[in-house]
């Protein structure tokens, strides 16, 4: 690295030379890094390309499994959704024992009691848990997706934000398959109620059973709302709600 005395201050890449600022004033430095026909090619790189291959992989299945789910996840995401969900599918990826490394994939590691197990219970927004969210035992029937939550009383079993005067509870059942990317979601009709000591029995049917191959994924969400003058708005444009992946077949 050498420090760039002149009066003329330049900032950007010329040739093989970054000119930069530092602490010390104007930089420059020659470009470095592995080429890419060297990674490409290169037998010392097979562990990185094998990685490469399996990250993109986990990636894709992160994107295929957050836009079957669109509808239910616009207004129940933070801002590290992305990220967070490629992870988890890396961690599933993790549980394929069959196929070798650099060739792994989620829907293997998904045919596994382990990859199911790693997959459930994912919350798409963290900042909002569904286990501080809904402090209230429900019930979910795998054959046709139902969700019920007896003698929900809202003031009593809800982490309620301020604010907040109605609460509405959503289910969605969706078949997805990782290989190749068939899906079909299908969700329920939406039940509001308003934040009191009144209690009421919840259920939470989706409109039909989804088709198609591949697993079976359960979804529950709590979104809360603030009325003004009778009409319901989101709450902080949705910061506050919760969707949480509550079972995987």
């Amino acid at each position: 690295m050498a420090k760039l005395r002149s009066f003329i201050k330049i900032e950007g890449t010329l040739g093989d030379l970054t000119f930069y600022k530092g602490k010390e004033g104007y930089l420059v430095r020659t470009k470095g890094g592995v080429s890419a026909n060297r990674i490409k090619n290169d037998p010392a790189f097979a562990r990185t390309r094998e990685n490469g291959s399996e990250f993109g992989h986990c990636a894709t299945s992160g994107k295929l499994l957050r836009h079957a789910i669109v509808g239910l996840l616009s207004d129940a995401k933070d801002g590290s959704i992305t990220p967070r969900v490629t992870q988890v599918m890396s961690m599933v990826k993790n549980t394929d024992v069959i196929s070798l490394r650099g060739q792994r994939q989620v829907a293997v590691g998904l045919a596994s009691a382990e990859g199911k197990a790693t997959l459930k219970g994912f919350d798409f927004n963290s900042n909002s848990q569904m286990a501080t969210v809904l402090r209230s035992d429900f019930t979910l029937d795998t054959a046709t997706g139902e969700v019920n939550i007896v003698d929900l009383i809202p003031q009593h079993h809800l982490g309620i934000p301020g604010g907040a005067t109605h609460v509405s509870f959503y289910s969605g059942f969706l078949n997805l398959d990782f290989s190749t990317g068939d899906k079909e979601l299908q969700t329920s009709t939406v039940v509001n109620l308003p934040i009191n000591m009144t209690s009421t029995s919840v259920t939470l049917t989706p409109t039909a059973v989804p088709t198609g191959s591949g697993n079976q994924l359960y979804f529950l969400k709590v979104a809360f709302f603030q009325e003004v003058n009778g009409v319901q708005y989101a709450l902080n444009n949705g910061a506050f709600n919760a969707l949480q992946l509550i079972e995987v077949l």
